[in-house]
């Protein structure tokens, strides 16, 4: 797509201006960090209007804007069922069932739950499972906002993915989760106006001057299997669909960049109001970008491979306002960056690094978004699908803590054993399909590969069995979440 000069000029002023802003706020988030519950959780003061708006801006970003779109163009609503399905629901589920008992705990990070609930031994586990999952997350970031630049600016890749990496990790150094909630805020808002806007241009366009007529044509003249949401034809697509939803709604909940939001709340009621106003707003602006997907097929047939959001943009909108648009999109992703990168730099520097013999842990945090950042661009450089990318660092998760977290939220536990036996099976079967790069659950086998079962809910299953053969569900002591787990941890 030929980008004229004048614009790839006006975009790149627009944006340095921008990322002046975005380092000042930095700068001036930094002047608030006084200590280590300052830097990780915002010293556990964020109001409802700030809450809300860090959770939804985390997870808007490249999965959403510009993954799941050209997925979409591709294969019909049901792309849809991990970004923006599987992980809208996510955020509701947490709002209903996860965020008060967690905030109760007064955590942070997740590892911490881990330890007060099966032990040491399960924070560290907990931990090694976490980190890695984030660096596939941030690669597919860094990813997508790389070949956005190279569309625009011609930018190759490689040196794409190193500007946009310096970028993002430099002002989650300055001032923590402070800095990255200030510039969260800044960010969403500018791309939900963003997609309003594109919206009602491109039906618009698309109806010949009217907004009606152009959703009518849209969905007159999109195949019809373009709107099936969740396939029904056959028993095995429906289980693959059911597995790629589960990793977006289930895989994020014990995830620090959605419980670090919970933590830093201001209270219990801000913390569940922020995951269900989140959840819902995602789902209704999530739309958006399908909707605009959908709507790409019509416009530009032959050219499915280009990012559609920024194709519309350059094509349907004023240059001036086009260039606020690729600003909306650009804060998206880096809004997703850098809550991506200090969510697993903590739990390194408050649950790996002391066992080691780190004390400082302030300093340590800085220290491990430097290494988050490194480990993630090499990620990048490694070159997977972006998609693929975002599918795995949900998966992770999900197979080797869901089961232990979800019961241990409800639950009274007296060993850690069973946790541990749970996050073994789960982790060691993902790594095993993982190597082996099985495609379905236990792929060999004849009988099981003709059905084509969903390692998202086959392992957590396994994992599930794990957990009750060490513990039986008779003898656990199930109850309302409480603030405190049993003080009895016989660790293993």
């Amino acid at each position: 797509m030929p980008i004229d000069p004048s614009l790839q000029w006006l975009l790149a002023g627009t944006i340095v201006v921008y990322l002046v802003i975005m380092y000042i706020i930095g700068f001036v988030a930094e002047r608030k960090i006084h200590n280590v519950e300052d830097f990780l959780v915002a010293g556990r003061r964020l109001p409802l209007s700030l809450a809300w708006m860090t959770l939804l801006a985390t997870w808007f970003g490249a999965g959403t804007m510009l993954t799941a779109a050209n997925e979409v163009r591709k294969e019909g609503l049901q792309a849809a069922a991990l970004d923006p399905l599987g992980a809208g629901f996510c955020l509701l589920l947490a709002g209903f069932f996860v965020a008060a008992p967690l905030w109760r705990m007064q955590l942070l990070t997740v590892p911490d739950f881990f330890r007060r609930k099966f032990g040491r031994n399960a924070e560290l586990l907990a931990s090694l499972i976490l980190v890695p999952s984030y660096f596939g997350w941030i690669a597919a970031q860094f990813m997508a906002l790389a070949e956005v630049l190279q569309l625009f600016f011609g930018i190759p890749v490689a040196w794409g993915l190193l500007l946009v990496a310096i970028v993002g990790t430099g002002y989650t150094l300055m001032g923590g989760m402070w800095s990255v909630t200030l510039t969260d805020a800044v960010q969403i808002s500018l791309v939900l106006g963003g997609l309003i806007v594109l919206l009602g241009v491109v039906l618009w366009e698309l109806g010949n001057g009217s907004m009606g007529t152009g959703l009518a044509r849209l969905g007159n003249e999109t195949d019809p299997e373009m709107f099936t949401l969740i396939p029904r034809e056959n028993w095995t697509q429906l289980v693959g669909w059911l597995g790629v939803f589960a990793i977006g709604a289930l895989g994020n909940l014990p995830g620090q960049d959605l419980m670090q939001r919970v933590f830093a709340a201001k209270s219990e009621r801000t913390a569940q109001q922020a995951c269900l106003l989140a959840g819902g707003l995602y789902l209704l602006f999530g739309a958006i970008p399908i909707i605009l997907a959908l709507a790409g097929n019509l416009l530009f047939p032959n050219e499915l491979e280009s990012p559609i959001l920024p194709m519309l943009a350059h094509a349907f909108l004023h240059p001036a306002v086009s260039v606020i648009f690729l600003v909306a999109i650009l804060s998206a992703v880096l809004s997703t960056i850098d809550s991506a990168i200090l969510s697993p730099a903590s739990v390194l520097a408050q649950n790996v690094f002391p066992f080691l013999g780190s004390t400082d842990t302030l300093r340590s945090n800085r220290f491990a978004v430097l290494g988050v950042a490194v480990c993630s661009l090499g990620l990048a450089y490694y070159g997977k699908n972006a998609y693929e990318l975002l599918e795995e660092a949900y998966l992770l998760p999900l197979v080797g803590m869901f089961v232990p977290f979800m019961i241990g939220i409800y639950s009274k536990p007296t060993t850690g054993s069973a946790a541990l036996a749970s996050m073994l099976t789960g982790t060691a079967l993902w790594l095993i399909h993982f190597v082996a790069d099985w495609e379905f659950f236990l792929e060999p086998v004849e009988s099981l590969a003709a059905l084509e079962l969903p390692l998202s809910l086959c392992v957590t299953a396994c994992a599930l069995v794990a957990y009750f053969i060490v513990a039986p569900p008779w003898k656990i002591q199930w109850g309302r979440p409480a603030e405190e787990p049993s003080p009895v941890i016989k660790e293993t």
